[in-house]
């Protein structure tokens, strides 16, 4: 590994599976300091004792992002643990029903912002501070295709990661005067327990494994990376990139 990410501490939510595990691999191996947040802490002592064993650095940080007092403890707890975060990646997620709007169950609606927009609100809001205190902090938002293009069944998901798109928006032309920048991935289809639940028909090995995008999230992690606002289809990043 070449250390794109030395000295550089990254703050990835979701982290104890999926894209957020393949995540916090790479970006350790590329020299950051991972602090590894998620709601599992067993499965976040596991990974972070496989990245320290390698000599790299981790540190878990226990969060409920249906819980806005599980959100307000962490971030206080993460002002003790680190002077700064120069990479957020708002990763976790919660996938909601796969049901009509007609029929959809509101309470479950309710959830499905909770987690995936009001969460990382309140997110942004605790990590403001540290943030700031990086001379090049990069936030990075994940959403999907269903944001901005309808598609049947969707539902909470789809209307939760479009007001998660604002959001960063809105937070990036507040802070354009300042060290952070926030951009938009969508990750396309990916080899996820989320993934599977929505297309329990799909054969997963006929899609991409998360590890086959990480290096994207590097490159936008970097402190010399310039892109500001760009919304970003990996799908697309890894046709250019062959």
């Amino acid at each position: 590994m070449s250390q794109k990410l030395v000295n550089r501490v990254a703050l990835i939510t979701g982290a104890n599976r999926g894209i957020g595990r393949a995540l916090a691999k790479a970006f350790a191996k590329e020299g950051a300091e991972c602090i590894l947040a998620g709601r599992n802490q067993q499965e976040l002592d596991l990974l972070c004792a496989q990245i320290t064993a390698e000599g790299a650095q981790a540190k878990t940080l226990l969060i409920d992002l249906s819980s806005d007092n599980s959100i307000q403890e962490a971030c206080t707890q993460l002002k003790s643990m680190v002077d700064r975060v120069d990479v957020f990646i708002a990763n976790a997620a919660y996938l909601g029903a796969r049901l009509p709007i007609a029929t959809y169950p509101i309470d479950t609606f309710r959830q499905t912002f909770q987690v995936n927009v009001f969460a990382n609100l309140l997110l942004l809001q605790g990590l403001d501070d540290l943030l700031k205190k990086s001379s090049a902090a990069k936030v990075i938002m994940m959403s999907a295709l269903v944001a901005t293009q309808a598609k049947i069944g969707t539902g909470s998901y789809a209307v939760s990661k479009a007001a998660l798109e604002s959001l960063a928006r809105i937070y990036m032309i507040e802070h354009k005067n300042t060290n952070i920048t926030v951009n938009t991935v969508s990750p396309g289809a990916t080899r996820t327990l989320m993934r599977a639940a929505a297309v329990p028909s799909e054969d997963p090995m006929s899609i991409k494994a998360p590890e086959a995008i990480t290096d994207l999230f590097v490159e936008l992690s970097q402190a010399s990376c310039a892109k500001q606002g760009e919304w970003i289809d990996a799908d697309v990043w890894l046709k250019n990139k062959s």
